[in-house]
């Protein structure tokens, strides 16, 4: 009998070792895995090479795990915003590398990985830094440069559910990264709301198949979802809101996942 579940967190992420490479999905704090992160640094690995889209919010998930000096290297599309002072302070005193990869070529890089496309030509960096040392060739009149595909040797996602299979269905805009990082790594693990029997979740709704799945914790429902809906979060400096059934918070300041 197939059964991808794990009974804790700290099961989930058991094997993670010094110096492998870790995919991190989330788009800010939208689907960050962060009960995974903090397993993670629970478990102890270090000298990580981490891929995630940001560098870090505030002083939970991905920046927490920076701040633990667990980190040797991140490959993001974004690593600077008002609230990412613990990469900040790190790469300032060189205690972190940084590769910036533009969000477009990050994404397609990742994906690439996980069908197997050996390399692409993007337009995207051509005449910047970003394309010095990388191959150039003109298409139709136009100069691309050369990007390989990244892969990992863990993946850490988070999706609304799956069943034992590992078969998932994340929640809206949460699933940014989730599915080509599940492809791209040789070991995928995966935080849900829940886990619900075979036959649950509507083919039509399976975004990533369970082929691409090795682990599955269920990690209850988020502080800010009730029954599936958006209820709370937090504003653009991390303070708590209220807001029931998208009405309004009242002071002006727009919310954001957690």
């Amino acid at each position: 009998m197939i059964d991808k579940t794990v009974a804790s967190v700290a099961e989930a992420v058991a094997g993670i070792p010094d110096g492998a490479t870790v995919m991190i999905g989330g788009f800010g704090r939208a689907g960050q895995p962060v009960e995974l992160i903090d397993a993670l640094i629970a478990q102890g690995a270090s000298d990580l090479t981490i891929i995630n889209n940001n560098a870090g919010n505030g002083d939970t998930g991905l920046a927490a795990l920076l701040a633990k000096r667990r980190v040797r290297r991140i490959l993001c599309s974004f690593p600077r915003q008002h609230d990412s002072w613990v990469f900040d302070a790190l790469y300032r005193t060189g205690e972190i590398e940084l590769e910036l990869v533009p969000q477009g070529n990050l994404a397609e890089r990742i994906r690439a990985a996980g069908a197997g496309i050996g390399a692409f030509f993007s337009p995207t960096g051509v005449g910047t830094e970003l394309a010095a040392g990388k191959e150039e060739r003109m298409i139709d009149g136009r100069t691309y440069v050369l990007e390989y595909p990244i892969a990992a040797d863990f993946a850490l996602i988070s999706a609304l559910r799956a069943d034992r299979w590992g078969n998932l269905a994340y929640r809206e805009t949460a699933r940014n990264f989730g599915p080509i990082m599940a492809s791209a790594a040789t070991t995928t693990i995966v935080q849900v709301d829940e886990v619900v029997p075979l036959g649950s979740i509507d083919p039509e709704s399976v975004v990533t198949p369970g082929i691409f799945v090795d682990r599955v914790v269920a990690v209850g429902e988020r502080a800010w979802l009730r029954n599936g809906e958006f209820v709370a979060g937090v504003d653009l400096e991390g303070r708590p809101l209220e807001r029931l059934n998208g009405a309004s918070t009242g002071s002006g300041t727009r919310a954001v996942e957690q």
